[in-house]
């Protein structure tokens, strides 16, 4: 069997929340659990770099979204949420063929900010982690108003 039909792991589905920089990268897949977002995706070929790693920007930019739905789903928001700080360590590294995992761990859910930090693993074994700092949009109000 091919790595990229492999199934996803128990409990993650398509994931529901497309947009134009993710879709590139598909298929992405998302558990959700109490107040979490998982998301996942098995690395392939087009998520590499040019020595085979997974790139970092990939990394960075699905751990940035999965800190955010998590942090809108614990608070409920139904503004949204805008990044406003995000810090990312390299533990390791991601190959073509391992299943990426990014789980959020809730530092400090606020009212206006919500702190949070991510876990991301290749097979289960850590590769990354970031931390982020979101600022909370109350419903119907943009940065600009």
């Amino acid at each position: 069997m091919d790595m990229q039909t492999l199934p996803p792991p128990s409990g993650f589905v398509p994931h529901d929340r497309k947009s134009p920089l993710t879709d590139p990268w598909e298929p992405l897949y998302a558990r959700k659990a109490g107040d979490t977002v998982m998301l996942g995706l098995r690395a392939s070929a087009a998520h590499t770099n040019s020595r085979g790693f997974v790139h970092g920007g990939l990394i960075t930019a699905l751990a940035d979204n999965a800190m955010g739905l998590s942090c809108a789903r614990k608070l409920g928001t139904g503004g949204g949420l805008v990044t406003v700080n995000l810090t990312v360590d390299f533990l390791g590294v991601a190959l073509k063929g391992q299943w990426l995992e990014f789980d959020t761990v809730f530092v400090r859910p606020g009212k206006t900010l919500c702190f949070a930090q991510a876990f991301v693993t290749a097979d289960g074994q850590p590769c990354a982690r970031a931390n982020a700092v979101f600022r909370v949009l109350s419903e119907g109000r943009s940065l600009a108003t």
